[in-house]
């Protein structure tokens, strides 16, 4: 375990090539006394597998202004990584759930199918899941298969880009899980294993998506997960005690672009452009958002070509 204080100024811990479960993370950092990470009494959550096939880079007026101004994305401090998050739609929750549920029990019968509720979007409670955003006010989003082509072509002279296991960073209440792309001519990141195809492991990739088994998907534990083996059903129960508190998970995916930027054409930045409300606590200062008429003007300003009205981002639930 390293320690290192953030761009923001934010105090991280973080393990250099691994992807740590959180088994193993509480026994890496014991010595913390983190009162989240190390709780024990949290109610039973579903553990199921999300095939994620699309990216979103959320950021402030200042970064919005960068990005149309250089027609894609590039470090703005001067560093040479480009932060995404995995972008979880609603569809990717239901076909999670109907995985878990397939697991599971194999042999449900027809009736017992129909007769299923949905429950897994109860447990999708963390910021992971949000629409809401704790970056800025813009939120870009793209399809992983675009934006893989865009970064080979550009980055890696239309070879195939390298994804490692790059870190596992720990916050108070937050674990990120860090994917590293980079062009296969670049041999500065040999020492981070490769992004492993393992059903154990936190996060693949495979056939055009990120497949992500999050370690901590509830943002507050007010449900548990009640398995009725007799009936191959699950569903959610709420917590009769207090709810819960724990580390909520979620997967960054970081681009090394060097100096250079990953550019796209502007009317797709704009088409890829939702406007976010922020959440509390944000990680960028309250009064770097905006509300959604003054963000309305800015991108009319920036794309003023564009008479497509903002829109703004759906929550998931």
């Amino acid at each position: 375990m390293k320690t290192r204080t953030n761009s923001r100024g934010y105090e991280e811990r973080y393990w250099e090539g691994r992807h740590l479960k959180l088994t193993d993370l509480k026994e890496e950092a014991r010595g913390l006394r983190n009162q989240y990470l190390l709780k024990e009494n949290i109610p039973l959550y579903p553990r199921p597998e999300f095939h994620v096939t699309h990216l979103k880079h959320d950021t402030k007026q200042y970064g919005l202004r960068g990005i149309r101004w250089n027609d894609g994305f590039k470090n703005p401090r001067g560093g040479s990584l480009v932060w995404w998050s995995l972008a979880v739609t609603p569809d990717d929750i239901t076909s999670a759930e109907t995985r878990l549920l397939e697991t599971t029990y194999p042999d449900r019968s027809q009736e017992q199918v129909q007769m299923q509720q949905s429950f897994l979007g109860k447990f999708a409670t963390s910021p992971a899941f949000s629409e809401l955003s704790r970056l800025g006010s813009y939120r870009f989003t793209f399809p992983l298969e675009e934006l893989l082509e865009a970064y080979s072509q550009q980055c890696c002279s239309g070879a195939q880009p390298v994804m490692r296991v790059y870190e596992t960073v720990l916050y108070k209440q937050e674990v990120v899980y860090v994917i590293l792309v980079h062009s296969p001519a670049n041999q500065k990141f040999s020492d981070r294993p490769l992004l492993p195809d393992d059903p154990n492991s936190v996060c693949s990739y495979k056939d055009g998506r990120f497949i992500w088994r999050p370690e901590a998907m509830c943002g507050t534990h007010r449900y548990e997960l009640v398995k009725r083996p007799d009936e191959n059903q699950m569903e959610a129960g709420e917590v009769e005690s207090f709810e819960q508190f724990y580390v909520w998970d979620h997967v960054a995916v970081t681009l090394h672009v060097g100096e250079e930027v990953l550019n796209f054409d502007s009317a797709r930045l704009r088409q890829n452009l939702k406007y976010c409300s922020d959440a509390y606590p944000t990680v960028a200062k309250p009064w770097e958002f905006e509300d959604f008429p003054q963000a309305e003007k800015i991108v009319r300003k920036l794309w003023p070509d564009d008479s497509s009205p903002l829109e703004r981002a759906e929550p998931l639930n």
